[in-house]
């Protein structure tokens, strides 16, 4: 009798990697959008000016609008993606930005603008927390997720070299209208991408402090506001404005104090509806990780520098040396294409087998040296080739330490607060973002000439200095406690 074998079975198509890329890629895009939104306004601004006849402080606000939005909703936007689902989340953020985008195309008028502006904020701010999570969830292994976060800042830092040109091609063709509309098709493209089942972010139990993030945002709002106000000499709007922020920065801090002593003092014991009671702005888990507040500093300097240069220089390119709206475009690819091109050629090798550390105080000095660069050929007169140096300097910095920060607090964040900890990485960097534009905006207002650029541009730089250097301080002053504790203890 004769056996035959039995076929073998067809093998089984490889189809999570697929799914998983594509999800990566819509997420990455999603990024990409909400940055593209800052860059490609940025050579907007002179045109936007004419059109709504605005000064420097409205413009001011067009920019920090966002920014404050974005940066103090973020401060609670990855405890709300853990709370209900990353997924989720990331995909109504998507959708009210583009509508929102819409809207802003349309704006009658200045303050019109602004408060649009702060609902893209928003909508910014239910995105990125959320993208971090979904890549957490997707990469579990850290020497993958490094690469797919390389991989999502580089497809975002094509916003940086994209935005730029994108602005100016779109303001001379069509006016600053234009630059927003762009959005509507990404965000279109973009929830397509992420409507598959590749990743599934699961729901937590406990609720989100909205008292404590009305409190941080009135706070932060007021802040700026006062910072602006004295910019253009506004010192009894600037003292109340200044006055307000410190009642509303009392109350939030009072806020979380309270709420933290209760998560000390509440007994592990406790019943389900105690479990869900609301948690702080600031998660303390995350704050107490090793090593994380050297990174959240070094996010808010990058945000800082970042920023600044990209309201002031084409300011100054256009109205003093005479720039279009497409030359300043073109005039920032020096600062622009480093981000597009080293994040997955050069950042993400480099994390994967060193570490975070190194790529992020590496980002730092460049950073530091690009602004003393930048601010010596602004206030010299210097030809474009010395800026571009300058530019490209800053542009480099940038590459290297963005994803690496990215990846170091994913890194370091608790288990299931990968969330939480994304959105205060993404806080402070636009925190960051905020003072940036809102003191450097209000240096260049007081001191317009070329000159007074140049100290304002040097001031960036410092900032990224002082960055680089408050980590190693910070482990000394714990090494001198440790030994302390150590003596007293023998």
């Amino acid at each position: 009798m004769s056996h035959t074998l039995p076929s073998p079975a067809p093998p089984r198509m490889p189809t999570a990697a697929p799914r998983t890329g594509t999800a990566l890629l819509g997420i990455a895009l999603g990024y990409f959008m909400v940055l593209l939104d800052t860059t490609v306004l940025s050579v907007a601004e002179p045109d936007l000016a004419r059109s709504l006849g605005s000064s420097t402080a409205g413009l001011q606000w067009v920019v920090t609008g966002y920014t404050v939005a974005f940066g103090a909703l973020l401060l609670s936007a990855g405890a709300v993606g853990d709370r209900y689902g990353a997924h989720r989340v990331f995909r109504a953020g998507i959708a009210v930005f583009g509508a929102g985008s819409l809207l802003s195309a349309c704006a009658p008028g200045l303050w019109t603008l602004v408060g649009l502006r702060a609902v893209l904020g928003v909508a910014a701010a239910a995105c990125v927390p959320s993208s971090m999570a979904m890549i957490s969830r997707l990469y579990p292994d850290p020497a993958r997720r490094a690469r797919a976060v390389a991989v999502w800042a580089a497809v975002s830092g094509a916003a940086l070299a994209a935005g730029p040109i994108a602005g100016g091609l779109l303001v001379a063709l069509a006016g600053w209208r234009a630059v927003f509309l762009v959005n509507v098709p990404l965000a279109a493209l973009v929830l397509a991408l992420v409507a598959g089942p590749a990743v599934r972010c699961p729901r937590g139990e406990r609720e989100v402090d909205w008292g404590g993030q009305f409190a941080v945002c009135a706070a932060l709002g007021l802040l700026t506001d006062a910072l602006i106000a004295f910019g253009a000499h506004a010192v009894g709007h600037g003292a109340c404005s200044a006055a307000g922020a410190v009642v509303a920065g009392a109350l939030f801090v009072g806020r979380e104090r309270r709420e933290w002593r209760g998560q000390r003092e509440r007994p592990e014991r406790m019943d389900r509806r105690e479990r869900r009671g609301a948690s702080p702005v600031l998660v303390p888990a995350v704050l107490r990780a090793p090593g994380m507040t050297g990174m959240l500093v070094a996010g808010a300097a990058v945000g800082f520098a970042l920023t600044a240069v990209l309201f002031v220089l084409p300011l100054f390119l256009q109205s003093t040396r005479g720039y279009g709206a497409v030359a300043a475009g073109v005039a920032f690819l020096p600062l622009t294409l480093p981000t597009a091109v080293n994040p997955l050629l050069v950042t993400g090798r480099l994390v994967a087998r060193f570490g975070p550390r190194g790529p992020v105080l590496g980002g730092l000095a460049l950073l530091a040296a690009a602004g003393g660069v930048m601010a010596g050929a602004a206030s010299s007169g210097a030809p474009y080739p010395v800026l571009a140096v300058g530019l490209c300097a800053a542009g480099c910095g940038v590459s290297l330490a963005l994803p690496a920060l990215t990846t170091a607090v994913i890194t370091l964040a608790p288990a299931g607060a990968a969330g939480a900890a994304g959105g205060l990485l993404n806080a402070v960097r636009q925190l960051g973002a905020t003072f940036g534009v809102a003191v450097l905006g209000s240096f260049v207002a007081v001191h317009p000439s070329a000159r007074g650029v140049g100290w304002g541009l040097l001031l960036p730089g410092v900032v990224c200095a002082l960055a680089a250097v408050l980590p190693v301080a910070l482990r000394a002053a714990g090494g001198r406690r440790a030994g302390r504790g150590g003596r007293s203890g023998s």
